[in-house]
């Protein structure tokens, strides 16, 4: 993996890198080398995987839920 270790940078820093990626999944996995997906894939996972390591009681918005997505569709 490239990049600061996920569990070294602050949360800030984090979001900031999760945000970033987010905002280029797409255009990687439509345009990207099948390395650099891999790598994005593997980066965005570890970025992620920290997050969640450090916010285990995150709020859920229970629209994001599978109850709540059926509940829409009616």
């Amino acid at each position: 993996m490239t990049g600061v270790d996920p569990a070294q940078l602050d949360d800030r820093t984090l979001l900031r890198e999760l945000q970033t990626l987010h905002n280029t999944r797409h255009d990687t996995l439509l345009h990207g080398s099948d390395e650099a997906l891999t790598a994005h894939t593997a980066r965005q996972t570890a970025l992620e995987n920290e997050y969640l390591r450090r916010h285990p009681d995150r709020p859920i918005a229970s629209a994001r839920t599978r109850d709540g997505a059926r509940a829409r569709k009616d």
